[in-house]
């Protein structure tokens, strides 16, 4: 009799699904995975399918299948969360490109997704938002991250939304970033090097979203930061002694780097997508004008039960490749301490 508890409760956990827009992206598959684990069916819902393909072997055959979506469009938004008991948005966008704008992602398409879920009959709905989102914001990023927030509780006032501060994790576009060019350069330029951020580990968020997903969290907004704050420049200094590297740190005054990056704006623009301004934005500057922590009054990580990861718990992990020595930086050091070398 046990034994059929048993395989009856098996089987109404595997008959949840869950749709994940941004499913194969930095954050979503890490939700993705903790999901699949739990025994949820997972529908990773990307622009590319074919792209997220690695996603598949997180849970059993057929537990987990990439589908196409775009979040801009109504059709393949209503048909990806078809049957869905929880919806989770993970996409976002760092900066504009072609049809890519913030606030056709991250507030038209967050609130499609919302609207979408509520019609199909969801129970529970998770927003991967940001800290410093606000509909009056002067950054376009942040306040499409704001208007993208208020678009989800209009269709769906029980929603939880996350916002975590800059994350890190193996595949982040933070650490890995500098890291890269503290290989090349002898100079790594800062801006706002004062301005503070709270680092949290992707798969603290992600283990927060799952809370949301399975209504082990209460409905509200959540801020999420990891347990150090620091500087920009602490945090250049703290990767490059990571990395074992030597590197000036350079402060851009802002000015200098609004110039800049009006320039880079502007190549981008004339080159009708052939060059890609990856480096700094007009609007990124703006945001890196303001801190990036926690709220004092803010529900945390601490509502939800979960202790961050410390960064020194997880950096070494994935940033020994940028040493000069990669994997062998260990086995160099002490064969120097055998040899007497200093």
């Amino acid at each position: 009799m046990s034994n059929m508890n048993d395989q009856s409760e098996s089987f109404i956990i595997m008959s949840k699904l869950v749709t994940i827009f941004g499913g194969s992206g930095f954050v979503g598959r890490y939700i993705a995975q903790r999901l699949a684990k739990e025994g949820w069916r997972v529908r990773v819902a990307v622009r590319r399918p074919n792209e997220a393909m690695f996603v598949k072997p997180y849970g059993a055959v057929g537990q987990v299948e990439p589908i196409l979506a775009n979040v801009r469009d109504d059709a393949s938004v209503a048909a990806a969360v078809q049957g869905a008991d929880a919806v989770v948005n993970c996409v976002g966008i760092l900066s504009e490109a072609g049809k890519n704008k913030f606030d056709a992602v991250q507030h038209e398409g967050a609130a499609r997704v919302a609207r979408c879920a509520a019609e199909a009959g969801a129970t529970t709905f998770v927003q991967i938002s940001a800290i410093g989102a606000n509909e009056r914001s002067k950054s376009g990023y942040a306040e499409s991250k704001g208007k993208g927030e208020a678009g989800v509780l209009a269709h769906f006032p029980n929603a939880v939304i996350l916002r975590p501060s800059i994350i890190f994790g193996t595949e982040d576009q933070f650490f890995n970033r500098f890291a890269t060019m503290a290989r090349f350069l002898p100079i790594l330029p800062v801006v706002g090097p004062q301005s503070k951020f709270q680092p949290v580990y992707v798969d603290d968020v992600a283990a927060a979203a799952v809370k949301g997903v399975t209504g082990a969290a209460k409905p509200g907004i959540y801020e999420l930061g990891g347990p150090d704050v620091e500087s920009f420049k602490q945090l250049m200094e703290r990767m490059l002694k990571v990395v074992r590297r030597r590197a000036l740190i350079l402060t851009v005054p802002f000015f200098a780097a609004r110039i800049m990056a009006a320039v880079l704006d502007f190549l981008q623009i004339i080159s009708l997508g052939l060059f890609t301004n990856s480096q700094i934005t007009r609007d990124q500057v703006k945001q890196l004008a303001n801190d990036n922590v926690v709220s004092p009054d803010a529900m945390s990580f601490a509502d939800l039960g979960i202790e961050p990861t410390d960064m020194d718990a997880v950096l070494e992990t994935y940033l020994w490749q940028f040493r000069p020595n990669g994997q062998y930086a260990e086995i160099m050091d002490s064969a120097k301490q055998l040899r007497g070398d200093d």
